[in-house]
Parts: structure tokens; C-alpha cells; sequence
């Protein structure tokens, strides 16, 4: 029996290797992925479509297309529709795509999820209460800081049209039909890929592969092609009524194809990626400034976010951005030690192993892998560079992603979103405080150089203090107008 009292062996050999599906191609360059031989009698089928925002013709289109199609078939009602996965055991995640059903329910579940998938009615009535629920949703979420806030800023880092920085409006949904969402069903809803999740017997795969067949297919299409318009540096929301100040501040970056990717990610969990990182103990444990805040690197198949997310006391809202900034600056220019890039390492590399703790999860990370046209050999690649980076690997990450020398180096690249503390472009204060920080920011890092012999990505007092942008993305919704 096992004695609970007694704490497992800690060891740090691991080996992410995740197994091998099963490739099966079907028609017309549709593949089917197939991880099988689990435990649990359970399917999971999961269907891909290019058919988001980088493919839709008009806003709004894809998300509406895609919540419509389990409101009605030719021979099915949302409420029969609805009935049937109830009594069979069985969920139906469109926005995911998803199917979840008892295996041995499978072969009465899927005819019915083919048909939805294929011949979806688009009725008037149901349309008309979808939209009537997001827009009554949008009204509440108008109301959050937090929600406001994560708007305008990636409105800001990717512009108003492009597909990243894009968001509905009660006029973009007053202007879309269900004639819009049928011609976008018909011209984009073919699968891509198709990931299978479970054990099934001969016959079920076989009856899984004809209904298959009877999914519409066409070529691939080119997406919709939107140039990146950054938006203002700084824009504030003032909302006099709120005690609560939401607080965004981010820039574009790498995406998991680049290199370097690995230790931006460490870089970010050291700095506010998990409860143990610095943001929280500064700004939460020590300041008692905010329940929470936290960092995070966002991959995207064509780009990359990296943001800092917190709300405080609108009169507290400046001195939190004076630490998050004391925060970054540390980390530009002070190596991490060794006992706090090991705690984060562990920590990071635990919740690594946690992402793969299901069946259901593994197969995420296979879809991940070719979606993204990653190697094989990806997240055993993240592992051994998360293991072996050092603290000299930190500070040329950091200094290259997230400080603001290295950014002027691309201006017109960059998000265009900065100012700590929201006083505009140019303005003779801002310039100032700018000035200040890389000035601090050069001083740390010779005074570092004097005392090692050697530092990684040293820049001079005059490189440094070049960056007259720093392109962080700065949005504070609530702020006190005082």
C-alpha cells in the first residue's frame, strides 16, 4: 500500500516524448490522425476548418457560421438535436470543433454530428436569439476593465482590421444575414484535418471514415491578406464611476517557430508566469497593490504577444506601473541567480508534463505540432532548452525581446503602443522619463560588466538611451483623471 506520509523521489530526468499517431489520408489531401490504444472507453473527434477570422469575408461571419451549425439540420431541430446528445451520453463543442462521446455510443452520435457538419438549416429564429445573446453579452463585458482593456490593446498592437486585433461591434453583427453565414459555410466549412482520440473496432472506423466522406472538401485557400496597422501609443479609457483600473501593457514578438521562443518563455515565467514570479511578489506580496497580475508569451500561427494583465485601485494605478517597470528593468540588467531560474525551471517544467497528464491532452499537442508545422521533436526540444538555459541565455532574451534598445532597431515593425505612463507620444515628461530609465537600464548593465569581465548583449549608454520609443503597449482602463 502506498504510504502517503513519505514524499516521492524528486528527479529531473524526464523525457517529453509523445507517441506516435496513427496517419491515415482519406481524400483529397484530408488526413486523419489517430491516437489510439487508451484506457478510457471514450472518442474524441476533433474537426479543423480554415475558417476563422483570417478567411472571412465580412466580421463576424466565421464566429456566427460556426455557433449556427448545431442549431438546426434538414431533419433535425436545435432541441432534437440537443435531445440526442443528451441521451446518448455525448457533447458537441462547436467552437473547438469537438466531439466527446462514450465509445460505445459512438456509432449513434456521429451520423447525426455528420449531418450538422454537412447540411445546417441556418434558421431565422435561432440567429436572431444568437445574436441577441452576444450582443447582450457584449453589453456586460463593455462594463470590465479588463475586457475594454485587452481590446484596445491588441486593436493597437495589430490594427483595427487585421484579423488579430479585430472585434465585433453591435453594427458588424446588425449587418450580418444568414444568407452571409450559408455562403460562408458553403465556400469555407470543408475539413482540413480530422484527430481521433480513442480506441474504435473495425466497424466504427469504418462507418467514421463513409460519413466522413459526405463533408464537402475544396483546395486549400489563400487567407485574406491584412497589412498591420499599429494603432495610438497610448489611449486611455477614464471612467469616472470605477474604482477598479485595468492595466495592459505588451508589444509584439516571436511566435513558438523561432528559435529563441524557448527562453522567452522562461524569460516570462520568471517575470510574471507563474504565483512565485516576481511580479506577484512585488507587486501583490509585497505592495499588496493587486490580487494578481501575471505575464504571458501568446504564439499565434502568424505572430506572437507578449503582455503584462492586472487591475488595481485606480489610485494605485501609476506606482503598479512604476514596479512592473523596476521589474523589467531588474531583469534587463541584473543576471537571475541560480536558486530562483531553478525554481522557475522546475516549475515550468512540471506544468509542462501536467499539459500532458490525458489522452485528450496529448492529442492537443500532436494538432499543435502540425498545425503550426512544428518538428516532430518540438516539446522534447522545448524541454532540453528549458533545462540547459543559463542565466547569461536570460539576459540576451530579455535585452533582445523586451528592452526597449532593441526595439528601435525596428520601428516600423513594432507595435506601436508605449508610454509608461500614458503621457502620449513625444511629450516632454515622457521623453524625460524614458531618458531616465535607459540610463538606469545602461548603468546596471556596465556596472555588472565592471564587476564580471563579460556580459551578454552589452549595449552603451548611447545605444540604450537611441530607444526614444520603447513600444510597450500601455492601456489603462479606469484611470482616476487626477
Amino acid at each position: 500500500m502506498l504510504d502517503r506520509r513519505t514524499p516521492p523521489n524528486f528527479s529531473t530526468e524526464f523525457q517529453f516524448n509523445l507517441p506516435s499517431p496513427e496517419i491515415i489520408a482519406l481524400k483529397d489531401n484530408l488526413f486523419l490522425v489517430w491516437l489510439k490504444e487508451i484506457q478510457q472507453d471514450v472518442v474524441k473527434v476533433d474537426f479543423v476548418f480554415e475558417a476563422g477570422k483570417w478567411h472571412e469575408p465580412k466580421k463576424g461571419v466565421s464566429y456566427f457560421t460556426g455557433h449556427m451549425l448545431e442549431k438546426g439540420t434538414s431533419n433535425f431541430t436545435s432541441e432534437k438535436i440537443a435531445s440526442v446528445l443528451d441521451q446518448q451520453g455525448a457533447q458537441l463543442e462547436i467552437s473547438s470543433g469537438s466531439l466527446y462521446s462514450l465509445t460505445k455510443n459512438f456509432e449513434a452520435v456521429l451520423p447525426l454530428v455528420i449531418e450538422i457538419l454537412s447540411v445546417p438549416s441556418f434558421p431565422e429564429d435561432e440567429f436572431a436569439l444568437v445574436s441577441s445573446i452576444f450582443l447582450d453579452t457584449l453589453k456586460v463585458n463593455n462594463e470590465k476593465n479588463g475586457f475594454v482593456a485587452s481590446r484596445i490593446f491588441n486593436k493597437n498592437v495589430f490594427g483595427g482590421n487585421h484579423p488579430y486585433g479585430r472585434y465585433l461591434e453591435e453594427a458588424d453583427i446588425n449587418a450580418i444575414s444568414t444568407t452571409d453565414l450559408r455562403s460562408f459555410f458553403l465556400n469555407s466549412f470543408s475539413p482540413i484535418e480530422i484527430y481521433v482520440t480513442g480506441n474504435l473496432n473495425n466497424h466504427q472506423f469504418s462507418l467514421l471514415t463513409k460519413q466522413i466522406s459526405n463533408l464537402q472538401t475544396q483546395s486549400k485557400r489563400t487567407p485574406y491578406t491584412t497589412d498591420c496597422e499599429s494603432g495610438p501609443v497610448t489611449e486611455k479609457i477614464i471612467k469616472d464611476k470605477s474604482l477598479q483600473s485595468a492595466i495592459k501593457i505588451g508589444k509584439k514578438t516571436i511566435n513558438r517557430n523561432h528559435s529563441d521562443y524557448p527562453g522567452l518563455l522562461l524569460a516570462n515565467h520568471i517575470l510574471g508566469g507563474y504565483f512565485g514570479s516576481r511580479l506577484m511578489k512585488n507587486i501583490r506580496e509585497e505592495k499588496g497593490l493587486t490580487y494578481g497580475i501575471h505575464s504571458s508569451v501568446t504564439s499565434y500561427l502568424n505572430s506572437g504577444v507578449f503582455s503584462i494583465s492586472t487591475e488595481t485601485n485606480k489610485n494605485k494605478a501609476d506606482q503598479t506601473i512604476s514596479e512592473i517597470e523596476k521589474e523589467i528593468e531588474k531583469l534587463l540588467s541584473v543576471p537571475v541567480d541560480k536558486t530562483e531560474l531553478g525554481t522557475a525551471k522546475n516549475h515550468f517544467l512540471g506544468n509542462l508534463q501536467l499539459e500532458v497528464s490525458n489522452p485528450f491532452a496529448v492529442t492537443e499537442k500532436l494538432k499543435n505540432i502540425r498545425l503550426n508545422k512544428l518538428p516532430a521533436s518540438y516539446y522534447q526540444d522545448l524541454y532540453k532548452a528549458i533545462i540547459v538555459a543559463s542565466d547569461s541565455d536570460i539576459l540576451r532574451i530579455t535585452n533582445e525581446y523586451l528592452s526597449p534598445a532593441s526595439f528601435h532597431l525596428a520601428p516600423s515593425a513594432l507595435a506601436g503602443l508605449t508610454s509608461l505612463f500614458g503621457m502620449g507620444r513625444g511629450g516632454p515628461r515622457r521623453q524625460s522619463h524614458l531618458k531616465a530609465f535607459d540610463m538606469r537600464v545602461a548603468k546596471k548593465q556596465q556596472k555588472h560588466l565592471h564587476r564580471t569581465g563579460s556580459l551578454v548583449h552589452a549595449r552603451s549608454v548611447r545605444a540604450i538611451s537611441t530607444a526614444r520609443l520603447w513600444h510597450y503597449c500601455l492601456y489603462t482602463c479606469g484611470l482616476s483623471t487626477s
